[in-house]
């Protein structure tokens, strides 16, 4: 099967995505100049995976910091994660934060009531 990776920048996340094991990480900043075309083949990889899902999804989304253009792009991302659910697959989502970063963890609980998808809000000491 495949993997998809990205190797992040100070403005990019790295992305890391295995069909084998159905384990995605992003971790870092999202920022990125383009955030659609940051993460076309990330959605083009999901929509993949979605033709024969594994019996178990995790993701790990290990965001310092995202912006609003990323925050959708995530938002697209999760739903495709629910696509994988729907499909039969075991989804869980791992929303890691600091523990002083109230906002990042704000925003894991926004995403964990609009998507059907069990979240699992992953506090990190700094």
């Amino acid at each position: 099967m495949e993997k998809y990776t990205n190797t992040g920048t100070a403005k990019t996340p790295t992305i890391k995505f295995d069909f084998n094991s159905g384990e995605l990480e992003i971790e870092g900043r999202s920022i990125p100049e383009n955030t659609i075309d940051f993460y076309k083949p990330l959605m083009d990889t999901l929509d993949k995976y979605l033709s024969n899902v594994r019996s178990t999804t995790v993701a790990h989304i290990k965001l310092e910091y995202l912006n609003t253009s990323s925050s959708k792009c995530i938002l697209s991302v999760f739903k495709k994660l629910e696509d994988a659910k729907n499909a039969g697959s075991h989804v869980l989502i791992n929303w890691y934060y600091q523990e002083d970063d109230d906002e990042m963890l704000e925003t894991g609980e926004e995403y964990q009531s609009i998507v059907n998808v069990p979240f699992k809000m992953v506090q990190v000491e700094v």
